[in-house]
């Protein structure tokens, strides 16, 4: 059975909650440790190319010992750990879909998810991302490509509109082909996330769908703060799910029933930071270490001597190793 089918009978009344694909963010050892401390129902990695992955080099090793493909690749790596896992993949050109939809069938991900929301300029320059909204056609076939090419539930991630909420008639492109789930993003191209996310309009999204008859689950997405909050706005516009991106920021319990950050102790949530940046060392050792960095401003925040310890370990910290021992140096002196 199609797995979304499947985890939407075992949920019953409940809706799916889901962790959103961020560049640079959701990558393995970040996906790893939710696994570990509080998984979502499902996983997305973060967005990878279709165009690279099919034309990439394979054969221009440079000092990080990996081939701008096998750089790609790393991208789509995962643990068994992170099953429902979906690979997100970005093109313009449905016979590139195709292809690299086949290629994640066979490195055995779950399901695709095409990226139709993204708002880099770069990225609609492909004819991608946020730029696919005014390309329904295009849009359309790249779902059937993706199809094609993987015999996987095929999902898009979008938003209401470009310009302007056009989800109306965007919305009705999109289901005409059937995704196993449309993702909406309650905000248009060019807002961004410069105003807050219109719930409203998921609910009218939903509506949309009933309408037409469509088996299709609709998820929303933006300003979610917490799992209390992503049932709420469930509940309250009808959708099938929620996915969850900026909340989670340093917080691996965000969606653990069980554990809320708030009820932890300071060197708790910091020795789960520096569990990540060992992580992100082991299992990406080919990217620059300051994409882990990035992290140590919502790990070490809202705490007596945060700023200063942020601080040092932005300025100084070079390695995993050297981030333990300013964190327990820390704790020590606490």
């Amino acid at each position: 059975m199609n797995f979304w089918k499947q985890l939407k009978k075992e949920k019953g009344g409940s809706p799916i909650i889901v962790l959103a694909p961020m560049a640079d963010v959701t990558d393995v050892a970040f996906r790893t440790l939710f696994a570990k401390y509080g998984k979502p129902d499902v996983m997305w990695t973060e967005f990878v190319s279709s165009d690279g992955l099919m034309r990439a080099p394979d054969d221009n090793i440079d000092d990080t010992g990996l081939s701008s493909k096998g750089k790609l690749l790393k991208d789509l790596e995962y643990g068994e750990e992170e099953r429902p896992i979906v690979a997100q993949l970005f093109s313009g050109k449905p016979e590139m879909m195709e292809n690299s939809s086949k290629l994640a069938k066979e490195l055995g991900f779950d399901g695709i998810d095409i990226n139709m929301g993204c708002p880099d300029r770069s990225i609609e320059k492909q004819g991608s991302g946020a730029g696919l909204i005014k390309d329904p056609e295009r849009a359309k076939e790249l779902v059937l490509a993706a199809k094609r090419g993987s015999g996987l539930p095929v999902t898009v991630k979008t938003r209401l509109g470009y310009n302007n909420d056009d989800l109306e008639n965007w919305l009705r492109e999109l289901l005409s082909v059937n995704p196993d789930v449309i993702t909406i993003h309650a905000r248009t191209r060019k807002e961004m996330s410069k105003v807050p996310a219109n719930w409203d309009r998921i609910k009218r999204a939903v509506e949309i769908r009933d309408e037409i008859g469509s088996d299709t689950l609709i998820f929303g997405n933006g300003d979610v703060v917490s799992l209390d909050d992503a049932k709420q706005k469930a509940k309250d516009t009808g959708c099938d799910g929620v996915m969850v991106g900026r909340a989670i920021f340093g917080d691996p319990w965000f969606f653990n029933e069980d554990v809320n950050k708030e009820d932890l102790k300071i060197e708790e949530i910091l020795r789960v930071m520096v569990e990540h940046t060992y992580l992100f060392e082991k299992l990406l050792s080919h990217k620059n270490f300051y994409i882990m960095k990035k992290h140590y401003k919502a790990y070490c925040n809202n705490f007596d001597g945060a700023k200063e310890l942020r601080t040092k370990l932005m300025d100084t910290a070079k390695s995993a190793k050297e981030v333990e021992s300013i964190v327990e140096e820390w704790i020590l002196a606490k």
